[in-house]
């Protein structure tokens, strides 16, 4: 994880190609908490974050949306009672690109510091 933490997003063009199969064999295991998911023919990747209350769900979902902000990519947020959902895929090529592995990294790090 530490690796893809480093990494800065990329543009990504409507022609970017999708993570090959042994991309995602790769970059996967750097995020083991992320599950691989499909929706609409689109695989994704989606992890569920637990807390005590709203309130601290709130503040993670507003903590992630500016590292979203900061690297110009956008995942799906669902906020709720006690948890939040982050899914993460490439819009543009509806498909996982190596932006969502970084990002996926990204949530993981601002996860584990609001839990210290």
């Amino acid at each position: 994880m530490a690796e893809l933490v480093r990494l800065r997003c990329v543009a990504c063009r409507r022609d970017a190609p999708t993570v090959t199969d042994t991309e995602l064999a790769e970059l996967k295991p750097q995020i083991p908490e992320w599950e691989l998911v499909e929706r609409d023919g689109i695989r994704r990747l989606r992890r569920v974050f637990p807390f005590r209350d709203f309130a601290e769900a709130l503040a993670f979902t507003n903590a992630v949306g500016e590292i979203a902000e900061d690297e110009g990519h956008h995942p799906a947020l669902l906020t709720e009672w006690g948890r939040v959902t982050v899914t993460w895929w490439t819009h543009k090529i509806k498909g996982l690109h190596i932006n969502d592995f970084v990002m996926a990294a990204k949530t993981d790090e601002l996860f584990s510091q609001s839990a210290d």
